[in-house]
């Protein structure tokens, strides 16, 4: 009888321990989804007036926070991308499912980018391709 218990205890430990580490790697991969915002960069504020041109000429980037192509882009201004128009198309609450401004302009791929009117343009963008659409001259 003594065994038994011995057996069905340490059966018991092991469900256990795997339920833990099961959970312990689900958590994990959820986190692991979620890219941190770029962190800044130069402090230089080389793009500042690029970046504060595009605000002038309507031009907005549509993200996410979890989105390495986001984080990319982002990068890419260093510490000027406080003045980058940026709406960030999901909650932290709801990582998936996109806000209803980020619906209405259409956007389904990210980074997208708008200018004015026209319909969002997909992808990462180049400093230059994002002057040659905007009018906005770089540094």
């Amino acid at each position: 009888m003594g065994r038994n218990l011995a057996i069905i205890g340490a059966g018991l430990v092991l469900l256990i321990a795997g339920v833990l580490t099961l959970r312990h790697y689900q958590k994990q991969k959820l986190e692991s989804t979620i890219v941190p915002d770029a962190a800044p960069g130069p402090e230089n504020h080389t793009y500042d007036s690029f970046a504060q041109c595009l605000a002038t000429k309507h031009a907005k980037m549509y993200g996410l926070f979890w989105c390495p192509h986001c984080k990319d882009q982002k990068a890419e201004f260093g510490s000027s991308f406080q003045y980058v128009p940026y709406v960030e198309c999901v909650t932290k609450e709801h990582p998936h499912e996109l806000t209803p401004e980020c619906k209405a302009a259409g956007v389904t791929l990210f980074p997208s980018w708008q200018f004015g009117a026209d319909p969002p343009k997909e992808g990462v963008l180049s400093l230059q391709q994002l002057s040659e659409k905007s009018g906005c001259s770089l540094p």
